[in-house]
């Protein structure tokens, strides 16, 4: 991840890590799609997407995200997973920015589990791409990178709730 506009956040959810770091091992990319997409798009795309409000318009645009490797770690007696992640836009990618991220999962108590997304995205479109980031792209991809984390961590607090 070298080159590119970073973009860092987070949230967490309240389960212990071991139920939240099981729930992304299954399938990261089944939780991601649920956690994105609505109940009626979800049985028409296998995508995730990523939406930002602009100016009170909700804007949507289907990413396809893989889940390019998964590590675990321990460090001071404390466990860490990490998703090695890369997206882009599911039509017309050259269009779009591409992101390479890492999504750090770690206890913050026995209860408490924190999601740390660490990302880096290439704007498209060579120097009018980056004009345009400059201008107001930046400010869309962090917006859309949040909500995204905010409803990774919102769809794990209420299933793993419901789950028992």
């Amino acid at each position: 991840m070298s080159k590119g506009r970073e973009i860092r956040c987070y949230d967490y959810v309240n389960h212990p890590y071991e139920r939240v770091r099981d729930a992304l091992g299954e399938d990261a990319l089944a939780v991601f799609q649920a956690a994105t997409t609505g109940a009626a798009s979800r049985a028409e795309s296998i995508a995730s997407q990523l939406r930002v409000n602009i100016a009170g318009l909700e804007v949507a645009k289907e990413i396809a995200i893989a889940v390019k490797n998964i590590e675990e770690s321990v460090s001071h007696s404390s466990p860490t997973t990490r998703l090695q992640l890369e997206w882009e836009a599911a039509e017309s990618p050259r269009l779009f920015p591409l992101m390479r991220a890492e999504l750090s999962i770690y206890p913050l108590t026995q209860t408490e589990t924190q999601l740390d997304f660490a990302g880096l995205y290439e704007p498209p479109a060579g120097a009018l791409g980056g004009a345009i980031d400059s201008i107001v792209g930046h400010r869309i991809a962090e917006v859309s990178v949040h909500r995204f984390v905010a409803d990774v961590a919102a769809f794990l607090r209420k299933s793993l709730s419901s789950a028992g």
